[in-house]
């Protein structure tokens, strides 16, 4: 299934009023899981200013020890100071990667936008290496302004 196929889908489970807003994202997460065979992990995870943590939120995929990461740490920790996408297609090749699983080959992360605040984002991790493009990019952009509207 094309990721612009997949729209109509996300679109309907997060208007979803019958359900919370966490399963909402719950079911976003096992969606794209399920129907993008690159997409191994997907997981939300939530800025807290204060402190200068994320916390994982909804998510699908194997269980992580990362429920909390520190701003700069990680390829999350540096979205969460850069307010910008960030597309790794080798995680060996990064410095400052925080490793989830051996599997993990490649990984995407774009930061969630709510009144022009960087409240969070979605991460991505794939087992094949450079899987990720521009589509992706501009998908999970999309799938992040559809989100903000629930929060």
């Amino acid at each position: 299934m094309t990721l612009e196929a997949l729209k109509p889908r996300v679109s309907h489970i997060l208007n979803r009023t019958d359900h919370t807003t966490d399963q909402r994202l719950q079911s976003v997460c096992e969606l794209l899981q399920t129907e993008i065979p690159y997409y191994d992990w997907v997981g939300f995870y939530f800025a807290n200013h204060d402190s200068r943590t994320l916390h994982l939120g909804p998510y699908a995929g194997a269980p992580t020890d990362h429920t909390v990461i520190p701003f700069g740490k990680g390829i999350c920790g540096q979205v969460a100071e850069s307010n910008s996408n960030f597309v790794v297609p080798d995680v060996q090749a990064q410095d400052n990667y925080i490793a989830c699983s051996i599997n993990v080959k490649s990984e995407i992360v774009v930061p969630l936008f709510k009144n022009g605040k960087n409240i969070g984002q979605i991460d991505i991790d794939s087992n094949f290496p450079d899987p990720f493009g521009k589509q992706d990019e501009t998908f999970l952009e999309w799938i992040n302004e559809n989100v903000a509207k629930l929060l």
